[in-house]
């Protein structure tokens, strides 16, 4: 007999709210305006801060730099995430799970696998520009140019779509029992997904910041011996900025670690873990998507100039393309 693992509205027949008195149909009513107006709230921001991390970086000429592409398709994925995930799976969360058919319920989840691929890869590639941009400095702008981040761009989003896609169509819809959206998943296909789309990277993007800690070390030594200012300072700076994307990457493997771990143990335990505790770990991960634009503006002074011009409307009295905002 083939085993199956679900990936949304499980078994618990208390997801498929179906209130049979006054009393239960009070608390349904409560319960989906609190969380609309959470999902409402998660969303706005969401979209509002990552609107603020692309519109900086198409529109100054300054940030127009290799890295900042890459945090710029990282953006696209979580604006994604808040425009597209967040308000169909608030659907599904608070309704009866009726009027929804299996075909809608194929389309979240594969966004919703497809934009989390996509964060991972674009977090890879990341880790990659930072060690050209830390270990190996003098080849950095040879090795990572706008061609190449375009490349890797390309096949982040590429590889994200192939493997959203694919384990969509291959996974069973078992139709709405219980008038609920339920979605299944060979164990095999389950794990093949999770190790190759978050697993492997985070491994790799883990083993990439830890050389890159190593270098950065030995540079912190080296920096009180050289009398060149210049050199110091474009150390200092690109020190920094890896600091602050091994950040990013901390907080998203701290928001998204717990889902997958779930996802991993949960047939081996027989499918003991609450529901209820895999759908908050699945909402901590989504919430990563507001996070990165409050980093960014907290370590980057470059990013609260831009973001303070574009609040004001700054950018509509003129043309400050060209502005210098560090």
């Amino acid at each position: 007999k083939r085993q199956n693992v679900h990936i949304w509205s499980p078994k618990d027949k208390k997801v498929c709210n179906e209130s049979e008195n006054v009393s239960g149909m009070s608390a349904l009513t409560t319960s989906t305006y609190l969380l609309c107006i959470l999902v409402s709230s998660l969303s706005v921001l969401i979209m509002c801060g990552n609107l603020l991390l692309i519109t900086s970086i198409i529109y100054f000429k300054q940030l127009h730099t290799p890295t900042n592409y890459l945090i710029l398709s990282l953006a696209v994925a979580d604006l994604l995430v808040g425009v597209t995930v967040l308000p169909f799976s608030a659907v599904l969360a608070v309704s009866s799970c009726g009027y929804v058919g299996g075909l809608l319920c194929k389309i979240r989840g594969s966004f919703d696998l497809v934009l989390c691929t996509s964060s991972i890869l674009n977090l890879c590639f990341i880790s990659v520009d930072r060690y050209y941009a830390v270990c190996q400095p003098l080849r950095y702008r040879t090795k990572i140019n706008v061609r190449v981040i375009v490349i890797m761009i390309l096949v982040c989003w590429t590889v994200s779509a192939i493997n959203g896609i694919s384990i969509t169509i291959l996974g069973v819809n078992k139709g709405q029992s219980n008038r609920c959206c339920v979605f299944y998943i060979t164990i095999s296909l389950a794990i093949m997904g999770i190790v190759s789309g978050f697993y492997l990277p985070a491994i790799t993007m883990f083993s990439i910041y830890l050389k890159i800690l190593m270098v950065a070390q030995r540079q912190a030594h080296s920096i009180q011996n050289t009398t060149c200012q210049s050199t110091k300072s474009e150390i200092k700076k690109e020190r920094k900025a890896t600091k602050t994307l091994a950040i990013v990457m901390g907080v998203f493997l701290i928001c998204w670690t717990p889902y997958f771990l779930c996802m991993t143990f949960n047939p081996l335990s027989n499918y003991t873990i609450p529901v209820a505790v895999i759908a908050a770990f699945k909402w901590l991960g989504w919430s990563n998507s507001m996070l990165n634009p409050l980093i960014y503006a907290f370590f980057y002074s470059w990013f609260r100039s831009a973001f303070r011009m574009i609040i004001s409307g700054k950018i509509f009295k003129g043309d400050f393309t060209h502005s210098k905002l560090f």
